[in-house]
């Protein structure tokens, strides 16, 4: 006797718990809950409104992250890679999330090293420049021959030069050469013999 006045006691509660709380009806009850973002995104352009029709279609971006692909399956796009990756369903699994991650790991590793080849080769034609010059100063220059049947200052060439060649010309290119350096580098200074006392 006493189980069934607890029971009804019980039942009395729950039923006046009931009849206190305010009547609230879910709409979405009868209909099922969209599947993806395009179905979500359909359902928001019937909004009545432009700001409930921005706010729902922000509830399904924030809901679904992957897109519908036109052939089937999903696609989610990653704007910190600016890449997009198959996916599965409407939203990245686990395991997918973690290839995602570790693709942008490497991604980010390529963009590192990348910007560091940039700032080396950046500075490498400065590199060159000054070794290039230090090289060209180091660099002795060969000695002309004296010419045999011509003068190399007056322009007069040997006579077995009739045709212009290197062994003939060469006085006349190491003069200006000579020349060119002293323009570009100023005088050299000339070198001090040593004292053979010792």
């Amino acid at each position: 006797m006493i189980a069934l006045r607890l029971t009804a006691l019980h039942v009395a509660a729950l039923t006046c718990l009931v009849a206190l709380q305010p009547v609230r009806v879910c709409a979405q009850w009868w209909h099922r809950a969209p599947a993806d973002y395009e179905e979500c995104a359909e359902a928001a352009e019937k909004s009545a409104t432009s700001e409930q029709k921005n706010l729902a279609l922000a509830e399904c971006n924030a809901k679904f992250a992957g897109r519908r692909k036109p052939g089937g399956g999903y696609t989610y796009y990653d704007f910190m890679q600016n890449r997009s990756f198959d996916i599965a369903g409407p939203n990245p699994t686990t395991e997918e999330q973690k290839r995602i991650d570790e693709q942008y790991a490497i991604y980010l590793g390529n963009q590192r090293r990348s910007n560091l080849a940039a700032a080396v080769a950046a500075k490498q034609p400065e590199v060159r420049e000054t070794s290039l010059k230090s090289d060209v100063a180091r660099v002795p220059l060969p000695r002309p021959k004296p010419p045999t049947n011509g003068d190399a200052r007056t322009g007069q060439r040997p006579a077995e030069c009739a045709r212009p060649s290197l062994s003939c010309e060469w006085p006349h290119l190491s003069e200006a050469i000579n020349d060119l350096k002293k323009k570009l580098f100023g005088s050299q200074p000339s070198k001090t013999k040593r004292d053979d006392r010792s």
